[in-house]
């Protein structure tokens, strides 16, 4: 049997010093994620990061450059993760917007109250690709080839 990891598309946003979370119900209680979520069939790593954002924030997510590529298995669920985590900005705010189901809220978060709440967010992903970015990580969007 062949394994596969999940492909997965992560919005890193950063305006005014805080970045932009989403709060979510799982099956450990509620955490903290980057918007978030998994390709779709048929779908580019960009639209999928763009569905994804406007789906559990209601902002249209413009990627700007590719933060990293993670790799990490989920100490819970055994599961294995390869993120694609893009660096953009968000515009056009749709308050009108019905979140993603599980998806309680969008918030914006300073890096301080991001290591405060460590405990609370989904994964050490968000640490991690906040660190990166602060860092100044960053990669062509060209990096990634969609035929």
């Amino acid at each position: 049997m062949q394994w596969k990891p999940h492909a997965t598309v992560a919005a890193i946003v950063e305006q005014n010093g805080k970045f932009l979370l989403v709060e979510e119900v799982t099956d450990r209680g509620n955490r903290f994620n980057q918007p978030a979520g998994h390709l779709e069939d048929n779908e580019s790593l960009l639209e999928a990061v763009v569905r994804e954002t406007l789906e559990e924030t209601a902002y249209t997510f413009e990627p700007t450059a590719l933060l990293g590529i993670y790799h990490w298995k989920h100490e819970h669920n055994a599961t294995t993760y390869l993120r694609f985590a893009y660096i953009g900005n968000v515009t056009a705010h749709q308050a009108e917007l019905k979140l993603d189901d599980g998806i309680i809220r969008a918030v914006w978060m300073t890096e301080d109250e991001i290591r405060a709440n460590a405990a609370l967010m989904r994964s050490p992903q968000v640490l991690i690709c906040i660190e990166d970015y602060l860092n100044g990580q960053r990669y062509p969007l060209s990096v990634v080839t969609h035929l």
